[in-house]
């Protein structure tokens, strides 16, 4: 049973990412570049997911590299926020 939510989050997620990469390719700014890149690495938790409940990654492992997973998920998505907010930095109207 367990598996078969980690397929489901895998797919839904792979499906997502796959339009981000549509989203970005439309739009070719860093904030896409950035959610696409954080998308993608939640489709790399549902494989370490699987790993774990199929015994190839040990537990400590999975919850080391998930919660890493997470933090960067998390920095990502505020730094896309962050820096190409108007009035940052980076001019969210100039091509990076």
């Amino acid at each position: 049973m367990l598996l078969a939510v980690i397929a489901c989050a895998g797919i839904g997620t792979g499906a997502l990412f796959l339009v981000s990469l549509v989203a970005y390719r439309r739009r070719q700014t860093g904030q896409y570049r950035l959610i696409s890149a954080a998308i993608g690495v939640l489709v790399l938790r549902s494989l370490v997911g699987a790993g774990t409940v199929l015994g190839i990654v040990p537990m400590p492992i999975h919850h080391f590299v998930e919660h890493s997973l997470d933090f960067l998920i998390a920095a990502m998505v505020l730094y896309a926020v962050y820096a190409y907010a108007p009035g940052s930095l980076h001019d969210s109207t100039t091509a990076d």
